[in-house]
């Protein structure tokens, strides 16, 4: 199955405390899920306080198909295709701008780096 940028999905989500079975969203490119068979990830956590400038709490959660008030965190993976993911729902454009915001802060600039 190809999965769009914006895709909320459950896998069984490598963390801290082991796999646990938990929401996603796909970050990775229509282009790279069409030409590749991994999908990269973020977390969506149920754990809403502390919130840093990488994080998003949701807004349009419930259209999501999430069952309660959940936030984006930058805490991001990329899965093989035996990582079972399902697609549940797709966040409304207002998240998943977002949760693009979030992860341009938690990634280097790449045009800045020098080589």
């Amino acid at each position: 199955m190809t999965f769009n940028p914006g895709d909320v999905v459950t896998v069984d989500f490598p963390g801290v405390t082991g796999i646990k079975r938990r929401p996603a969203v796909v970050l990775s490119s229509t282009t790279y899920n069409t030409i590749r068979s991994d999908v990269i990830i973020g977390l969506i956590t149920t754990q809403t306080t502390l919130l840093g400038v990488t994080d998003y709490a949701l807004q349009d959660w419930a259209a999501a198909s999430l069952r309660v008030a959940s936030v984006f965190r930058s805490f991001i993976v990329t899965l093989p295709p035996s990582a079972n993911l399902v697609l549940i729902g797709h966040l409304s454009e207002g998240d998943w701008k977002g949760v693009r915001a979030c992860v341009k802060i938690a990634l280097a600039n790449l045009d800045d780096l020098n080589p």
